[in-house]
């Protein structure tokens, strides 16, 4: 499988602008055989909390649509970010969201954990899943930046994942923690860990340092076979996750129930 992830210098709160540059993104993607191109959290937006402007309606999200019909088009799969519109609540959230060669485009994660120390909580709902992905044989978990920091929601994909991918806007001043995370996720785990995360300065004067990275289940990081301008390219074979966990398997010794237990049981004052 080749997948292409996308260090996107994203324009502050302009759409078209940052669609243009996805859809040249996708371009290359193609010339390169990949099956999956990958950018980040709140893709045409950046990490924006104005929902009253940004938010869509989750079932008439004019960029759903815009990336099935560019999935369709090039005959790749894509992942991207949006605030979109809970029908059920009519809260916002913060999705992660693909859009597969058949035209079909639909969020498949609400993010978990809404960002507090940005007042993130106030304006987003939370989700209560986990979202899982399966393209061809392997299946993928999904995750938005912050959720990198709880290791509780890695854990309950494992057994149903090859790899797990988190969409971020993680600023440079932290980005130690983002290596660090992604590294630690993927060795406790055993599966590959994928993070995307932007580049370039947002409108709140963050500075974002190029960091994407594709990390091996024993946490090793992977090196692209090809880089274009802000795309990394990687040749991957995510059924090598199992060689990895039949070689050391420390994944069948979790023990959720036991856990759930010790929790229930806690009477901590």
């Amino acid at each position: 499988m080749f997948i292409a992830l996308v260090s996107l210098d994203q324009h502050w709160q302009d759409k078209d602008a940052n669609f243009f540059n996805c859809v040249e993104f996708v371009q290359q993607a193609h010339k390169y055989n990949c099956d999956l191109i990958v950018f980040p959290e709140m893709t045409l937006t950046g990490y924006s909390l104005d929902v009253d402007t940004l938010a869509e309606p989750e079932k008439d999200s004019p960029t759903l649509l815009r990336f099935g019909q560019l999935a369709k088009k090039y005959g790749l799969s894509i992942i991207f970010g949006a605030c979109l519109i809970n029908p059920l609540t009519n809260r916002s959230r913060n999705q992660f969201c693909i859009a597969h060669e058949d035209g079909s485009s639909f969020p498949i994660y609400a993010k978990v954990h809404p960002f507090s120390f940005s007042d993130e909580h106030k304006v987003i709902e939370a989700g209560e899943n986990v979202g899982i992905a399966k393209f061809g044989n392997v299946s993928f978990g999904a995750s938005i930046c912050y959720d990198l920091r709880f290791p509780e929601i890695y854990a309950l994909m494992a057994p149903y994942c090859s790899a797990a991918i988190n969409i971020a806007n993680w600023p440079q001043k932290r980005i130690s923690h983002w290596r660090s995370l992604l590294v630690a996720r993927a060795i406790e785990n055993q599966f590959f860990m994928l993070g995307i995360n932007r580049t370039g300065i947002d409108d709140n004067h963050l500075v974002y340092e190029r960091s994407s990275m594709v990390v091996s289940p024993d946490g090793i990081i992977l090196q692209p076979f090809i880089t274009h301008n802000e795309m990394d390219i990687y040749e991957m074979n995510l059924e090598k996750t199992e060689l990895y966990r039949s070689d050391f398997p420390t994944l069948r010794d979790k023990r959720y129930e036991t856990y759930k237990n010790i929790l229930e049981s806690m009477n901590v004052e």
